[in-house]
Protein backbone atom coordinates (compact mmCIF):
# COMPACT_ATOMS: atom_id res chain seq x y z
CA UNK A 1 0.00 0.00 0.00
CA UNK A 2 2.80 2.38 0.93
CA UNK A 3 4.50 1.61 -2.39
CA UNK A 4 1.34 2.61 -4.29
CA UNK A 5 1.08 5.83 -2.29
CA UNK A 6 4.73 6.60 -2.98
CA UNK A 7 4.10 5.99 -6.68
CA UNK A 8 1.19 8.45 -6.77
CA UNK A 9 3.18 10.94 -4.72
CA UNK A 10 5.96 10.76 -7.29
CA UNK A 11 3.51 11.35 -10.14
CA UNK A 12 2.00 14.32 -8.28
CA UNK A 13 5.45 15.82 -7.71
CA UNK A 14 6.34 15.37 -11.40
CA UNK A 15 3.09 16.99 -12.60
CA UNK A 16 3.52 19.85 -10.16
CA UNK A 17 7.09 20.47 -11.32
CA UNK A 18 6.08 20.39 -15.00
CA UNK A 19 3.12 22.75 -14.50
CA UNK A 20 5.31 25.14 -12.50
CA UNK A 21 7.29 25.90 -15.68
CA UNK A 22 4.28 26.34 -17.98
CA UNK A 23 2.92 29.87 -18.42
CA UNK A 24 -0.15 30.16 -20.63
CA UNK A 25 -1.10 33.29 -22.61
CA UNK A 26 -3.36 35.52 -20.54
CA UNK A 27 -1.99 34.25 -17.21
CA UNK A 28 0.05 37.45 -16.66
CA UNK A 29 3.33 35.57 -16.38
CA UNK A 30 2.11 33.34 -13.54
CA UNK A 31 2.86 29.61 -13.63
CA UNK A 32 -0.01 27.34 -14.59
CA UNK A 33 0.30 25.32 -11.38
CA UNK A 34 -0.15 28.39 -9.14
CA UNK A 35 -3.21 29.54 -11.10
CA UNK A 36 -4.82 26.08 -11.08
CA UNK A 37 -4.15 25.74 -7.35
CA UNK A 38 -6.17 28.88 -6.55
CA UNK A 39 -8.68 28.11 -9.30
CA UNK A 40 -9.69 24.73 -7.88
CA UNK A 41 -9.80 26.18 -4.39
CA UNK A 42 -12.26 28.76 -5.66
CA UNK A 43 -14.36 26.12 -7.42
CA UNK A 44 -14.64 23.74 -4.46
CA UNK A 45 -14.71 26.24 -1.60
CA UNK A 46 -16.59 29.08 -3.28
CA UNK A 47 -20.13 27.55 -3.11
CA UNK A 48 -20.59 28.07 -6.85
CA UNK A 49 -23.80 26.03 -6.90
CA UNK A 50 -25.61 28.42 -4.54
CA UNK A 51 -24.28 31.49 -6.32
CA UNK A 52 -25.26 30.07 -9.73
CA UNK A 53 -28.75 29.23 -8.42
CA UNK A 54 -29.28 32.82 -7.29
CA UNK A 55 -28.17 34.16 -10.67
CA UNK A 56 -30.34 31.65 -12.57
CA UNK A 57 -33.40 32.64 -10.53
CA UNK A 58 -32.96 36.32 -11.38
CA UNK A 59 -32.25 35.44 -15.03
CA UNK A 60 -35.48 33.47 -15.15
CA UNK A 61 -37.46 36.46 -13.86
CA UNK A 62 -35.76 38.73 -16.41
CA UNK A 63 -35.91 36.39 -19.42
CA UNK A 64 -39.62 36.44 -20.23
CA UNK A 65 -40.06 40.26 -19.94
CA UNK A 66 -36.91 40.76 -22.03
CA UNK A 67 -38.08 38.42 -24.81
CA UNK A 68 -41.55 39.97 -24.84
CA UNK A 69 -40.10 43.49 -24.94
CA UNK A 70 -37.67 42.72 -27.78
CA UNK A 71 -40.25 41.02 -29.95
CA UNK A 72 -42.88 43.67 -29.18
CA UNK A 73 -40.42 46.37 -30.23
CA UNK A 74 -39.43 44.67 -33.50
CA UNK A 75 -42.66 45.40 -35.47
CA UNK A 76 -42.20 49.12 -34.79
CA UNK A 77 -38.56 49.55 -35.72
CA UNK A 78 -37.44 46.97 -38.28
CA UNK A 79 -38.35 44.45 -40.93
CA UNK A 80 -39.22 40.78 -40.84
CA UNK A 81 -35.58 39.87 -41.53
CA UNK A 82 -34.55 40.66 -37.96
CA UNK A 83 -37.56 38.78 -36.60
CA UNK A 84 -36.55 35.68 -38.52
CA UNK A 85 -32.92 36.08 -37.48
CA UNK A 86 -33.86 36.28 -33.80
CA UNK A 87 -36.08 33.21 -34.08
CA UNK A 88 -33.34 31.27 -35.90
CA UNK A 89 -30.78 32.31 -33.28
CA UNK A 90 -33.01 31.21 -30.41
CA UNK A 91 -33.65 27.91 -32.19
CA UNK A 92 -29.88 27.33 -32.42
CA UNK A 93 -29.00 28.34 -28.86
CA UNK A 94 -31.78 26.89 -26.67
CA UNK A 95 -33.26 23.38 -26.42
CA UNK A 96 -36.06 22.63 -28.90
CA UNK A 97 -38.68 21.91 -26.22
CA UNK A 98 -38.11 25.31 -24.61
CA UNK A 99 -38.24 27.06 -27.97
CA UNK A 100 -41.47 25.29 -28.93
CA UNK A 101 -42.98 26.39 -25.61
CA UNK A 102 -42.36 30.11 -26.16
CA UNK A 103 -42.48 30.34 -29.97
CA UNK A 104 -46.32 30.61 -30.32
CA UNK A 105 -46.41 33.58 -27.95
CA UNK A 106 -43.51 35.25 -29.74
CA UNK A 107 -45.03 34.76 -33.20
CA UNK A 108 -48.36 36.18 -31.99
CA UNK A 109 -46.61 39.26 -30.59
CA UNK A 110 -44.49 39.80 -33.69
CA UNK A 111 -47.47 39.56 -36.04
CA UNK A 112 -48.90 42.87 -34.86
CA UNK A 113 -47.80 45.73 -32.56
CA UNK A 114 -49.02 45.78 -28.93
CA UNK A 115 -48.46 49.20 -27.39
CA UNK A 116 -49.67 48.02 -23.98
CA UNK A 117 -47.17 45.20 -23.85
CA UNK A 118 -44.45 47.59 -24.98
CA UNK A 119 -44.97 50.00 -22.07
CA UNK A 120 -45.45 47.28 -19.44
CA UNK A 121 -42.69 45.09 -20.83
CA UNK A 122 -40.26 48.01 -20.89
CA UNK A 123 -40.47 48.71 -17.17
CA UNK A 124 -40.54 45.00 -16.27
CA UNK A 125 -37.49 44.41 -18.45
CA UNK A 126 -35.55 47.31 -16.91
CA UNK A 127 -36.33 46.19 -13.36
CA UNK A 128 -35.75 42.44 -13.68
CA UNK A 129 -32.77 42.75 -16.05
CA UNK A 130 -31.05 45.15 -13.65
CA UNK A 131 -31.70 42.68 -10.84
CA UNK A 132 -30.19 39.93 -13.00
CA UNK A 133 -26.96 41.88 -13.55
CA UNK A 134 -26.94 42.82 -9.86
CA UNK A 135 -27.18 39.11 -8.96
CA UNK A 136 -24.15 38.40 -11.17
CA UNK A 137 -22.12 41.09 -9.40
CA UNK A 138 -23.24 39.68 -6.04
CA UNK A 139 -22.01 36.30 -7.26
CA UNK A 140 -18.65 37.86 -8.12
CA UNK A 141 -18.43 39.52 -4.70
CA UNK A 142 -18.98 36.20 -2.91
CA UNK A 143 -15.94 34.62 -4.53
CA UNK A 144 -13.57 32.53 -2.42
CA UNK A 145 -10.93 35.06 -3.47
CA UNK A 146 -11.92 38.19 -1.60
CA UNK A 147 -13.11 41.05 -3.79
CA UNK A 148 -13.51 44.76 -3.13
CA UNK A 149 -17.17 45.76 -3.27
CA UNK A 150 -19.15 48.90 -4.06
CA UNK A 151 -21.79 50.48 -1.81
CA UNK A 152 -25.23 49.01 -2.63
CA UNK A 153 -26.45 52.12 -4.47
CA UNK A 154 -23.30 52.25 -6.62
CA UNK A 155 -23.67 48.56 -7.45
CA UNK A 156 -27.32 49.05 -8.48
CA UNK A 157 -26.35 52.00 -10.68
CA UNK A 158 -23.51 50.02 -12.23
CA UNK A 159 -25.88 47.09 -12.86
CA UNK A 160 -28.29 49.40 -14.66
CA UNK A 161 -25.61 50.77 -17.00
CA UNK A 162 -24.22 47.28 -17.61
CA UNK A 163 -27.71 46.10 -18.53
CA UNK A 164 -28.03 48.96 -21.06
CA UNK A 165 -24.59 48.23 -22.51
CA UNK A 166 -25.22 44.50 -22.89
CA UNK A 167 -28.66 45.16 -24.43
CA UNK A 168 -26.97 47.45 -26.96
CA UNK A 169 -24.43 44.73 -27.77
CA UNK A 170 -27.25 42.22 -28.31
CA UNK A 171 -28.98 44.56 -30.77
CA UNK A 172 -25.70 45.14 -32.63
CA UNK A 173 -25.20 41.37 -32.88
CA UNK A 174 -28.72 40.95 -34.28
CA UNK A 175 -28.08 43.64 -36.88
CA UNK A 176 -24.77 42.00 -37.87
CA UNK A 177 -26.47 38.62 -38.23
CA UNK A 178 -29.18 40.13 -40.42
CA UNK A 179 -26.64 42.07 -42.50
CA UNK A 180 -24.51 38.95 -42.98
CA UNK A 181 -27.48 36.96 -44.20
CA UNK A 182 -28.53 39.80 -46.51
CA UNK A 183 -25.01 40.03 -47.98
CA UNK A 184 -24.85 36.29 -48.63
CA UNK A 185 -28.29 36.41 -50.29
CA UNK A 186 -26.97 39.10 -52.67
CA UNK A 187 -23.90 36.98 -53.46
CA UNK A 188 -26.21 34.08 -54.22
CA UNK A 189 -28.46 36.23 -56.42
CA UNK A 190 -25.52 37.32 -58.57
CA UNK A 191 -24.19 33.74 -58.54
CA UNK A 192 -20.91 34.78 -56.95
CA UNK A 193 -21.44 31.99 -54.45
CA UNK A 194 -23.92 29.22 -54.98
CA UNK A 195 -24.92 25.77 -53.85
CA UNK A 196 -23.62 24.26 -50.62
CA UNK A 197 -21.01 27.02 -50.27
CA UNK A 198 -23.72 29.49 -49.22
CA UNK A 199 -24.90 27.35 -46.35
CA UNK A 200 -21.35 26.74 -45.12
CA UNK A 201 -20.40 30.43 -45.27
CA UNK A 202 -23.67 31.51 -43.62
CA UNK A 203 -23.14 29.02 -40.79
CA UNK A 204 -19.55 30.18 -40.27
CA UNK A 205 -20.58 33.86 -40.27
CA UNK A 206 -23.38 33.20 -37.79
CA UNK A 207 -21.18 31.31 -35.35
CA UNK A 208 -18.34 33.84 -35.60
CA UNK A 209 -20.79 36.64 -34.74
CA UNK A 210 -22.34 34.59 -31.94
CA UNK A 211 -18.94 33.70 -30.45
CA UNK A 212 -17.70 37.28 -30.77
CA UNK A 213 -20.86 38.65 -29.16
CA UNK A 214 -20.64 36.21 -26.24
CA UNK A 215 -16.94 37.00 -25.73
CA UNK A 216 -17.62 40.74 -25.81
CA UNK A 217 -20.62 40.48 -23.46
CA UNK A 218 -18.78 38.30 -20.92
CA UNK A 219 -15.72 40.57 -21.08
CA UNK A 220 -17.94 43.57 -20.36
CA UNK A 221 -19.36 41.78 -17.30
CA UNK A 222 -15.95 40.79 -15.95
CA UNK A 223 -14.30 44.14 -16.64
CA UNK A 224 -17.01 46.56 -15.49
CA UNK A 225 -18.69 44.29 -12.93
CA UNK A 226 -15.62 44.28 -10.70
CA UNK A 227 -14.43 47.10 -8.48
CA UNK A 228 -10.88 47.57 -9.65
CA UNK A 229 -7.73 48.67 -7.91
CA UNK A 230 -6.60 51.72 -9.89
CA UNK A 231 -2.95 50.89 -9.27
CA UNK A 232 -3.23 47.67 -11.33
CA UNK A 233 -3.85 46.90 -14.96
CA UNK A 234 -6.77 44.69 -15.99
CA UNK A 235 -7.27 42.87 -19.27
CA UNK A 236 -10.56 43.49 -21.08
CA UNK A 237 -10.37 40.21 -23.02
CA UNK A 238 -9.19 37.87 -20.28
CA UNK A 239 -8.44 34.17 -19.93
CA UNK A 240 -11.67 33.80 -17.96
CA UNK A 241 -13.83 35.41 -20.65
CA UNK A 242 -12.27 33.17 -23.33
CA UNK A 243 -12.87 30.06 -21.19
CA UNK A 244 -16.46 31.10 -20.46
CA UNK A 245 -17.16 31.75 -24.16
CA UNK A 246 -15.85 28.31 -25.13
CA UNK A 247 -17.92 26.62 -22.40
CA UNK A 248 -21.01 28.64 -23.35
CA UNK A 249 -20.86 27.43 -26.95
CA UNK A 250 -19.62 23.86 -26.49
CA UNK A 251 -21.54 23.10 -23.31
CA UNK A 252 -24.69 24.89 -24.41
CA UNK A 253 -24.75 23.05 -27.73
CA UNK A 254 -24.10 19.74 -25.95
CA UNK A 255 -26.98 20.42 -23.56
CA UNK A 256 -29.22 21.20 -26.52
CA UNK A 257 -28.31 17.89 -28.21
CA UNK A 258 -28.80 15.96 -24.96
CA UNK A 259 -32.22 17.41 -24.19
CA UNK A 260 -33.41 16.93 -27.77
CA UNK A 261 -32.22 13.34 -28.20
CA UNK A 262 -31.53 11.59 -24.90
CA UNK A 263 -33.54 13.11 -22.06
CA UNK A 264 -37.13 12.16 -21.24
CA UNK A 265 -38.17 15.16 -19.16
CA UNK A 266 -41.20 15.80 -21.36
CA UNK A 267 -42.30 12.16 -21.05
CA UNK A 268 -42.03 12.23 -17.26
CA UNK A 269 -43.28 15.74 -16.53
CA UNK A 270 -45.31 16.70 -19.59
CA UNK A 271 -45.30 20.43 -20.37
CA UNK A 272 -43.44 21.10 -17.09
CA UNK A 273 -40.47 19.31 -18.61
CA UNK A 274 -39.78 22.32 -20.84
CA UNK A 275 -39.71 24.56 -17.78
CA UNK A 276 -37.25 22.24 -16.03
CA UNK A 277 -35.02 22.22 -19.12
CA UNK A 278 -35.10 26.04 -19.24
CA UNK A 279 -34.06 26.26 -15.58
CA UNK A 280 -31.22 23.76 -16.10
CA UNK A 281 -30.05 25.74 -19.13
CA UNK A 282 -30.07 29.01 -17.14
CA UNK A 283 -28.29 27.35 -14.20
CA UNK A 284 -25.58 25.99 -16.49
CA UNK A 285 -24.95 29.39 -18.08
CA UNK A 286 -24.85 31.06 -14.65
CA UNK A 287 -22.33 28.47 -13.50
CA UNK A 288 -20.14 29.16 -16.54
CA UNK A 289 -20.12 32.91 -15.84
CA UNK A 290 -18.84 32.20 -12.33
CA UNK A 291 -16.21 29.70 -13.54
CA UNK A 292 -14.71 32.27 -15.91
CA UNK A 293 -14.70 34.89 -13.17
CA UNK A 294 -13.01 32.49 -10.73
CA UNK A 295 -10.25 31.88 -13.27
CA UNK A 296 -9.59 35.63 -13.55
CA UNK A 297 -9.67 35.99 -9.76
CA UNK A 298 -7.25 33.06 -9.42
CA UNK A 299 -4.81 34.67 -11.85
CA UNK A 300 -4.89 37.94 -9.90
CA UNK A 301 -4.57 36.15 -6.54
CA UNK A 302 -1.66 33.95 -7.64
CA UNK A 303 0.06 36.96 -9.21
CA UNK A 304 -0.17 38.86 -5.91
CA UNK A 305 1.11 35.86 -3.93
CA UNK A 306 4.00 35.36 -6.36
CA UNK A 307 4.97 39.04 -6.12
CA UNK A 308 4.86 38.92 -2.31
CA UNK A 309 6.95 35.73 -2.27
CA UNK A 310 9.57 37.22 -4.61
CA UNK A 311 9.68 40.40 -2.55
CA UNK A 312 10.41 38.44 0.64
CA UNK A 313 13.15 36.45 -1.11
CA UNK A 314 14.69 39.69 -2.39
CA UNK A 315 14.68 41.22 1.10
CA UNK A 316 16.41 38.13 2.49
Amino acid sequence: MSRILDHFSGIEHLVRRKLSFIVLPGFDGVAMYDVLDFFFRGLFKGVLNYRASAIAYNFFLALIPLVLFLFTLIPYVTSNDLQGTLLDLMDKMIPASVFSMIKPTIVEIVSRPHSGLLSIGFFMTIYFSTNGIDAIIDGFNQSYHRMETWPWWRQKLNSFFLMLLISFLVMIAMILLTTGKFTIDILDEYQIISGSGIKIILTIVQWVIIAGSILLGVSVLYYFGLKKDRTRRYRFFSAGSILATALFILGGYSLKIYFENFSNYNVLFGSLGSLIILLVWLYYNSFIILIGFELNASIRRSKNVTKARNRRLYEI
